[in-house]
């Protein structure tokens, strides 16, 4: 959001001077884009030459593209396909980086993702992170950052026209909590070679799968020789070839985990009080929303013994990002609220989640969109496996998201971009 509309940080609470959010149920631009459009044609955003580039910034399960494992796969082959007829002519980049790395090394990657493409073809770019990816966007355009990188910070920061949060916790998860300890840095790994199995599978074995929905439920720490047990049967599905590459994954994550401890509700506090947004980038949001664990859940899973079974893994999960103290609530404009009534019809409160980052956690600047989606149904992560390529679900959560409105969603992220560099 410009510094006219920047926030004020103090503990618990967020006030937003003026919101500008907008939702559209249907297809096509929001009124929210076409108003920024009609702002960049009246002078107020600068006019763009040249190409304008799409940069895709995984988040802590950004894997990115480990062996055949795609994580914005999806995004990215649907705005490639529709951006031109919007006005966004340039490369669509998915960034390279290390997951659970601390943020400052993360945005490093990502400002030479930046010089990478307007250096090799000009123009400017948007930014577009998912969960912890868009703290790495919002930290790379914030005035005169010190991050660990031999380019000129300033220089590309200034080609950013807008930055698009997914799913992010500007705010801080408390699923943070569950992994930042050495028994926890263990569960994220579990959870992480879960994901790549299953998105790659399409399946993942249902007595594994409840005995991982036990794991979570735990209230005290699960005995680390369960998680390794864990680990090795899923390992041993796996090519010798890729078993040594995940392993090597792993081997990597471990040297640097510093952005688990950084995304708490209490370190993001700090963060928002010294990260300052930069006037004339825009800044938009999309959020999700996953249906709470309940008979209308467990419906929507269907009667599937595998549903049923990663269903009790997302209601685990669900449970331990719903755990934000109230007083950490952001404090939200009339306008704001009205966007989240409209998008979910009753009010939304801090246990409000998508099985991995609390709801209002997620706001930042625009609301490009609100959907009833679980944290990677978003990025193209829901079941349809007979579509070319499958898409293949992350947990079933029961929340229903599907084909169209993935490309809803996207075709309002694709207009608010181009809204900007009209």
């Amino acid at each position: 959001m410009p510094a006219r509309n920047r926030r004020e940080a103090g503990p618990g609470r967020v006030r937003v001077r003026r919101a500008r959010c907008a939702l559209v149920r249907g297809g096509g631009a929001s009124r929210h884009a076409r108003e920024a459009g009609g702002a960049a044609r009246s002078g107020r955003l600068p006019r763009v030459n040249g190409p304008h580039h799409l940069l895709l910034v995984p988040g802590f399960f950004g894997f990115a593209n480990l062996g055949d494992f795609a994580y914005f796969g999806h995004v990215r082959d649907y705005l490639s396909e529709i951006g031109p007829a919007l006005g966004v002519r340039g490369s669509v980049r998915v960034v390279p980086t290390v997951p659970t790395a601390s943020l400052r090394v993360r945005a490093a990657r990502l400002v030479e993702s930046i010089a990478e493409a307007v250096d090799a073809e000009g123009g400017t770019v948007s930014v577009i992170g998912h969960s912890s990816g868009g703290l790495d966007a919002r930290l790379v355009v914030t005035p005169e950052v010190s991050l660990p990188s031999p380019r000129e910070v300033e220089r590309y920061a200034r080609a950013v026209r807008t930055v698009v949060s997914v799913s992010t916790p500007h705010h801080g998860t408390p699923v943070a909590h569950l992994f930042n300890s050495l028994l926890g840095q263990q569960v994220l790994r579990l959870l992480s070679l879960l994901t790549i199995y299953v998105l790659r599978a399409g399946r993942l074995p249902i007595g594994l799968g409840l005995r991982v929905a036990r794991l979570l439920r735990r209230r005290e720490a699960p005995p680390g020789s369960l998680v390794q047990q864990l680990m090795h049967e899923l390992l041993a599905d796996f090519s010798r070839d890729r078993r040594v590459e995940i392993e090597s994954f792993f081997s990597s994550l471990g040297k640097d985990q510093d952005l688990v401890g950084q995304i708490t509700p209490g370190s993001m506090d700090v963060f928002n009080a010294a990260t300052q947004d930069r006037p004339g980038v825009r800044y938009g949001c999309v959020l999700t929303r996953a249906r709470p664990p309940g008979l209308r859940s467990a419906i929507g899973a269907g009667l599937d013994p595998y549903a049923q079974t990663t269903h009790a893994v997302y209601v685990a999960l669900y449970r331990i990002a719903s755990r934000t103290p109230a007083e950490r609530q952001p404090r939200l404009t009339r306008a704001q609220a009205a966007v989240l009534r409209r998008a979910y019809g009753w009010r939304t409160d801090v246990r409000a989640n998508d099985g991995m980052v609390p709801t209002l956690s997620q706001l930042w600047g625009d609301v490009v969109h609100a959907a009833w989606a679980d944290h990677l149904d978003v990025i193209g992560h829901f079941h349809h496996p007979t579509r070319v390529p499958p898409h293949f679900d992350w947990l079933t959560s029961g929340s229903g998201f599907d084909r169209a409105q993935f490309e809803q969603v996207w075709r309002e992220v694709a207009a608010y971009v181009a809204a900007g560099v009209r």
